[in-house]
């Protein structure tokens, strides 16, 4: 079972973090909603329900990872936003044109090294899709993985969009 509090302020001291029914602690702690919320569970699929609405009821299978894909191209495109935000004026009219296009169809620069980072979903990428990874330096490339539970919240931990401890 899996338990959401209130996050405070990073002025504040965080809050005790909730015991389970028996006194230990959760084995997972994540931080999530652009800091508001922290979750406890046991499980990462517990800690991905807490971003998937429903995602405990779906089937294990081909359903979850449909929902994976699904929240990592919103994330994509939340946090593409947010890395280019004022920083477009760097970028040649190539780089803006890849920045700033849908993702209807992933990406797919041969080379990146424009000085927006360009986020993009490991699933249409060589070795699991058909697309060929773009070269260029590592940090240029944010890369979201939703193979598996955990691949998916590590994955968003290194992007900046949550952060996840474990005893």
């Amino acid at each position: 079972m899996a338990v959401i509090v209130r996050n405070v302020s990073a002025a504040q001291d965080p809050p005790p973090a909730p015991r389970r029914a028996d006194g230990r602690p959760y084995r997972y702690e994540m931080i999530h909603a652009d800091g508001t919320l922290r979750g406890y569970a046991d499980e990462p699929a517990e800690l991905v329900g807490m971003l998937i609405p429903g995602y405990g009821e779906m089937g294990e299978g081909a359903e979850r990872a449909a929902a994976r894909l699904r929240l990592a191209l919103d994330v994509q495109v939340r946090l593409q936003a947010r890395l280019a935000a004022g920083r477009l004026g760097a970028c040649d009219a190539g780089e803006r044109a890849v920045l700033l296009g849908g993702r209807h169809e992933p990406p797919a620069p041969e080379e990146w090294t424009a000085p927006v980072p360009l986020v993009l979903v490991t699933s249409f990428y060589e070795p699991e899709g058909t697309l060929p990874r773009p070269s260029g330096p590592q940090e240029l490339q944010v890369w979201l993985d939703p193979a598996d539970d955990w691949a998916l919240l590590t994955s968003l931990h290194r992007a900046g969009m949550i952060t996840v401890g474990a005893r």
